[in-house]
């Protein structure tokens, strides 16, 4: 019955997805990115029960994230210009054998400039839920919000409107959890502060990225993962 359940959600938010932007990357796109991935962890296996980030550029590029969580397993499992579908459909690769303790997930922000719409990120986002507890029953999934940004401005109403939905759907679910990481990186004006992001308007500084490890911290403590104290 789950797997039936999980299946159902992908192919319902994978072909919506599909519909809205058919010239958009397959899965199979991806395919280098995953074998890559793969070969790491053969030359260097991930001890389990870690914390794994997985999702788009956003994490791919947070190079720093071992140091900023000191003491804490994480692993880093981005990879740039991937939907949230793309993580649901290499789950069993990149989420599964790692047997994580916690997910955090930043994904989204492609669904939206790719065309999805606020229903379709949510079944996406439920979908991998689901998947990705087909091979990690119960395993606890952070959200972190779509993110606004200088250069994907005039979608932010439409990806704040999902994040509504996940927010809401999250508060009705087991060990999901929806992290609002917007309100911290937008100014009195209610626009996305500059100093957070790089010359491209879309990936973030450091100044960024604190704002989203002081987010973190948190939850992840809740799950008894917690910074190091020698960190400083």
């Amino acid at each position: 019955m789950k797997r039936l359940t999980w299946l159902a959600l992908f192919l319902v938010s994978f072909l919506a997805s599909a519909l809205v932007h058919a010239d958009s990357a397959p899965p199979s796109h991806w395919t280098p990115d995953i074998e890559a991935f793969q070969v790491a962890d053969r030359a260097h296996p991930v001890a389990p029960h870690g914390v794994l980030f997985i999702g788009s550029s956003s994490i791919q590029f947070w190079h720093s994230l071992a140091a900023d969580f000191p003491g804490i397993p994480v692993i880093n499992r981005g990879f740039g210009g991937s939907a949230i579908p793309d993580s649901t459909y290499y789950a069993d690769r990149i989420v599964w054998p790692y047997q994580p303790r916690l997910i955090v997930l930043y994904a989204g922000d492609n669904d939206i400039n790719d065309g999805a719409s606020p229903d379709q990120v949510l079944a996406s986002f439920q979908a991998f839920v689901a998947r990705a507890r087909e091979g990690v029953p119960g395993v606890p999934v952070v959200y972190i919000s779509i993110k606004p940004s200088l250069a994907r401005l005039a979608l932010w109403p439409t990806m704040k409107a999902a994040n509504d939905k996940i927010r809401a759907w999250a508060a009705t679910q087991k060990e999901v959890r929806f992290v609002d990481i917007a309100p911290a990186m937008l100014d009195a004006q209610g626009r996305p502060r500059a100093e957070l992001f790089r010359p491209d308007g879309l990936h973030m500084t450091p100044a960024g990225y604190a704002l989203w490890i002081a987010a973190l911290k948190p939850v992840l403590a809740e799950y008894g993962f917690v910074v190091s104290p020698s960190a400083g």
